[in-house]
């Protein structure tokens, strides 16, 4: 009996034993970590995090490099020009007042003197010369004549406004270009100069930039033509000592370019007349809603009291302006057209009719 029970008992104990040690064998794989990294594993994730890292940088980097070193054509205004506070500007008027800084030079003390940007939109032979030499001699105007005379200038729209950008931030070098106390700065542009064909865009830019326009059209179409027809025969005959004149200062001068009397072709002069009065009507359409003022070459020339209505619209002082420009065509516009019957029979009776009686 006490043998049976040992043996019983012993066998407890052994199976005891065996659970605690099963028990431990569990304990101990359960400490153990699931998975090791290898160390280059860790070092192509590090190197990945630097080289984003970096990526991030230079980028940061590249974006200020645009906007404070670079000079493009679609940077905002507001990163080109420091705007002064002025109180006395309306507020209808604040965006159309620009405080430039140019890369050429500095404006020293007139850095917060208030600029109008202006574009004089006209058409050839239209009295645009003579009314650009009559806003330069007010002492804060710097008109820039016809930038856009250059065929490179207006290649695309990309040309076009880069050069726009440099003339609005004063550096453009002319002899129109004023001290930095320039208060209104502008061009004279011609329609077909890549203004209509791309006025969608120009227009744009005009009201992003706050550019006023002035137009300078002329009434009498038909003395228009005769002055283009006069024009393109000195440009190939050169009566003046051999120089094409298309603007003079002396009397004399204009007495000779006077004496040729253009023969005007009827069969075409309707049309022609026509297409410079549908290429007038278009132009103020397409910038109608641009802050601006139309002005006809008969109405500056008969009432100066309009060239004062050109500087309130420029916000500038009344002063007196002048030019030395001589008139060509003085007499009768009968005696300037060498087969006038035949133009008169021409327009006798038509919607230009009226263009007839003009004496200027």
């Amino acid at each position: 009996m006490e043998e049976v029970g040992r043996e019983h008992d012993s066998s407890v104990v052994v199976v005891a034993v065996e659970d605690f040690s099963a028990a431990k064998d569990t304990s101990t794989v359960n400490t153990k970590p699931t998975r090791r990294y290898p160390l280059t594993s860790l070092v192509a994730i590090l190197a990945l995090i630097t080289l984003v890292g970096v990526y991030i940088f230079s980028l940061s980097l590249k974006q200020n490099g645009m906007l404070f070193g670079l000079k493009q054509t679609n940077m905002i205004e507001k990163e080109r020009e420091q705007p002064c506070h002025n109180s006395s500007i309306p507020e209808s008027e604040i965006p159309y007042v620009h405080y430039p800084s140019p890369d050429t030079y500095s404006r020293k003390e007139c850095a917060c003197t208030p600029v109008r940007f202006f574009a004089i939109l006209s058409m050839q032979r239209s009295g645009s010369g003579w009314f650009e030499t009559l806003l330069n001699s007010h002492e804060n105007i710097s008109s820039n004549g016809e930038i856009f005379s250059v065929k490179d200038r207006r290649s695309n729209i990309t040309a076009i406004t880069k050069t726009l950008d440099k003339l609005y931030n004063l550096d453009w070098v002319s002899s129109a270009a004023k001290n930095e106390c320039t208060a209104a700065v502008g061009l004279k542009w011609m329609l077909n100069q890549g203004l209509m064909k791309n006025h969608q865009e120009i227009a744009a830019y005009f009201n992003r930039r706050g550019v006023s326009a002035i137009f300078l059209l002329r009434r009498n179409l038909l003395q228009r033509y005769v002055s283009i027809l006069a024009n393109d025969y000195d440009r190939n005959t050169k009566q003046l000592n051999g120089t094409h004149k298309a603007h003079v200062h002396h009397r004399g001068q204009a007495d000779v370019l006077a004496q040729y009397k253009p023969t005007i072709d009827t069969k075409s002069l309707i049309a022609e007349l026509k297409r410079s009065d549908k290429l007038a009507a278009d132009g103020l359409a397409s910038f109608k809603k641009i802050r601006n003022i139309v002005l006809y070459y008969e109405d500056v020339v008969s009432n100066h009291t309009k060239l004062t209505d050109v500087l309130d619209f420029l916000k500038l002082p009344k002063t007196k302006l002048s030019s030395r420009h001589v008139k060509i065509h003085t007499k009768r516009l009968r005696d300037n057209i060498g087969n006038w019957v035949d133009v008169y029979n021409t327009l006798n009776g038509t919607q230009y009719e009226s263009f007839l009686n003009g004496r200027r």
